[in-house]
C-alpha cells in the first residue's frame, strides 16, 4: 500500500492503528543489525571501529561516550520555518542555539579542555549555530586545528546539504568519517512549505524552485558520501500534516543511495523559540505518532531514537549538559593537558564492561526466546547516564523508553519532563503531567522516589520501581520483565491491551 498523499491526510486520523494503516503497515525486522543498536558481530569490522564509541550513531555508546559541538558556523544558505537562530542563548535546549560564537582557535582549546576533563568523550561536531558548510573556511579550519591537538577524537559535520556537493573532496582528504544531512522531503511542493528561500550560487531562490534545488543537491550530496565510504545519518523533522506521511518516501530515498542511519525527530514548535511554525500555531506531533513513524520506517533501514536534538554548543552525555563548565573565559584559566594514553586507558575499561555486559544478555536472551511468549510492554528509566538506574525520580528531566519483549530490551525514544523536585520542594502542578508523560508504561524505575509520587504512580498503573537502584538498565529490566512474565503466566496478574495494540498494561486481575 503507498503511503497516503498529504491530500488525503488530515491530523484528526492520527490514532496508532489508523496510523500504522497509512504507513503501510510496515513492521521493523527485529534483529539487532536493523538499528542503532548494531554491536560488534552485527557489522564490518571497519565500520564499527566508527560507531563503537559514537553516541549519536551506536544507541549503546550513547549510555557511555560523550561528545560535544563547537559553534563556529554562524551564517546559513537556507531559511526552514521550524529554525530561529540564536547566538548568544543560555537557556533553550534545541539546534541553532549557542551561548558564544567561537573562532577556529577558541574551538580547538574549548575542545583540548573537554576531552581532558571528559576522558569518555570521544567526538567532536560542528553543527552550527548557522551551516557548517557555509561557513566551509571557518569549519575546516577547526577541523584542522582539531586534529592537531586531539588526535583520538571523531569529527562530525552536520549539514542542511545544499553546499555538500562542492565540499566531498575536503571532506575526505580531512578524514571525516560522519556527516549528518538534514532531509524532510523529496517532494518539492512539500518542501516550498517547510523552506522559504534558499540561497545557491549568489542568488536567492524561493518556493518550489528552491525546494527542488535544495533535495537534488542533498541526494547528489549523500551518493558522494556513500561513494567515499563516509558514514552518513540523516536528521528529518516530522511535521504533521505536512511531511509526516511523506517521510517514508523519504526513508526509501536516503536508504537507495546509501545512508547508514535514519533518524525521524519531532518538529519542536514553542511559540517562544519565534520560529515560523512556532507562531503560526504548527502542532509537533505526539510520542506515539512519532513511534508509529519511526517503527514504519525500521526494516533493513537503520534508526535512530536517542537523539536529544542538542544545542549547537552542546557538551557531555547526550541529555546532559555541561556547557557551562566550559565557557572561553574558563578553558582561557584552564591548565590544560590532553593525554592520549589516559583517554584510551579509561575508553579500554569500558569497553571491557560492555563486552561482558554483552556476553551475559546474550545468555539471557537465549533462555527467555525459549519460552515463545510475545508480549510486550513499555518502562519509563530515569538514568544520568553509563547505562544504569541511577537518578531520583524527582530530579530527572527526562525518561528513557524501553519496549521489552523475549528479544531484549530495545530503546524506543525519551520523553523531556518538568523536573519534580526544584530547590528541595515538590512541584505538585508537575506532577500529572509527568505521570501523562509515561501512562502508557508499565514501570517506571528510578533510584529514590519519595511517597507522594509512588502512590500517585501505582493509582495511574504505572509501577514504581526502585529495587534495582544504581544497576544496570538492561540486566533491571530484564530481571523485572521475567519476573512480571512469571506473574502473568501464574495468573497473577493479567495483561491487556492498552493504545498501541503491542504494548500491554499491568492490570490487578481484581480489577478486571
Amino acid at each position: 500500500m503507498d503511503a497516503p498523499t498529504l491530500q488525503e491526510a488530515s491530523s484528526s486520523d492520527h490514532e496508532i492503528g489508523e496510523i500504522r494503516q497509512l504507513f503501510g503497515g510496515q513492521k521493523g525486522c527485529g534483529t539487532a543489525g536493523c538499528g542503532s543498536r548494531a554491536g560488534r558481530g552485527d557489522l564490518p569490522a571497519e565500520t564499527w571501529e566508527k560507531v563503537k564509541n559514537h553516541p549519536c550513531y551506536s544507541e549503546q555508546a550513547h549510555h557511555h561516550y560523550a561528545r560535544m559541538h563547537v559553534g563556529v558556523a554562524p551564517a546559513c544558505n537556507i531559511q526552514c520555518n521550524y529554525c530561529n537562530r540564536k547566538y548568544d542563548c543560555a537557556n533553550e535546549s534545541r539546534p541553532g542555539v549557542v551561548s558564544e560564537r567561537l573562532t577556529p582557535e577558541q574551538a580547538a582549546r574549548k575542545v583540548m579542555a573537554v576531552a581532558s576533563t571528559i576522558p569518555q568523550m570521544t567526538v567532536v561536531g560542528i553543527a552550527g549555530p548557522g551551516d557548517p558548510l557555509a561557513n566551509s573556511e571557518k569549519t575546516f579550519k577547526t577541523i584542522e586545528l582539531v586534529h592537531e591537538v586531539a588526535p583520538d577524537l571523531k569529527l562530525c559535520l552536520s549539514t542542511n546539504g545544499l553546499a555538500l556537493p562542492d565540499h566531498i573532496d575536503a571532506i575526505t582528504k580531512l578524514n571525516v568519517e560522519h556527516v549528518t544531512i538534514t532531509i524532510n522531503m523529496v517532494d518539492p511542493e512539500i518542501g516550498a512549505k517547510i523552506y522559504p528561500w534558499i540561497f545557491y550560487k549568489h542568488k536567492r531562490y524561493t518556493g518550489i524552485q528552491a525546494a527542488r534545488i535544495l533535495s537534488d543537491r542533498q541526494l547528489q550530496g549523500l551518493e558522494m558520501l556513500a561513494e567515499r565510504a563516509i558514514l552518513c545519518k540523516i536528521n528529518s523533522v516530522m511535521i504533521p500534516g505536512i511531511n509526516d506521511r511523506h517521510l517514508i518516501e523519504v526513508n526509501k530515498a536516503v536508504k537507495s543511495r546509501g545512508a547508514f542511519l535514519h533518524n525521524i525527530v519531532p518538529l519542536i514548535s514553542s511559540p517562544e523559540h519565534g520560529t515560523v511554525f512556532g507562531l503560526n500555531g504548527q502542532r509537533g506531533p505526539t510520542t506515539r505518532e512519532l513511534k508509529a513513524l519511526q517503527d514504519s520506517c525500521e526494516g533493513e533501514m537503520q534508526m535512530m531514537r536517542h537523539c536529544r536534538q542538542c544545542r549547537a554548543d552542546a557538551v557531555g552525555l547526550l541529555g546532559e549538559d555541561r556547557r557551562a563548565e566550559f565557557t572561553t573565559e574558563k578553558i582561557m584559566q584552564m591548565d590544560v593537558k590532553y593525554d592520549v594514553e589516559s583517554r584510551k586507558g579509561y575508553q579500554i575499561k569500558i569497553e571491557e564492561g560492555r563486552s561482558a555486559k554483552t556476553v551475559a544478555e546474550g545468555a539471557e536472551l537465549t533462555k527467555r526466546a525459549e519460552s515463545g511468549n510475545d508480549i510486550k510492554v513499555l518502562v519509563a528509566v530515569a538514568t544520568k547516564g553509563s547505562g544504569l538506574i541511577n537518578e531520583h525520580f524527582g530530579h530527572a528531566k527526562e525518561f528513557q523508553i524501553y519496549e521489552l519483549s523475549t528479544g531484549g530490551a530495545k530503546f524506543v525514544g525519551h520523553r523531556r519532563v518538568d523536573v519534580y523536585c526544584q530547590g528541595g520542594y515538590a512541584e505538585e502542578g508537575s506532577l500529572g503531567t509527568i505521570i501523562r508523560s509515561i501512562n502508557d508504561c508499565h514501570a517506571v524505575f528510578i533510584a529514590k522516589i519519595g511517597g507522594c509520587p509512588k502512590a500517585e504512580l501505582t493509582r495511574a498503573g504505572v509501577e514504581p520501581v526502585d529495587q534495582y537502584a544504581h544497576e544496570p538498565i538492561d540486566k533491571s529490566t530484564s530481571a523485572w520483565f521475567e519476573a512480571y512474565l512469571n506473574r502473568v503466566s501464574s495468573g497473577a496478574i493479567k495483561h491487556v491491551e492498552h493504545g498501541d495494540p503491542a504494548i500491554c498494561r499491568r492490570t490487578p486481575i481484581s480489577a478486571a
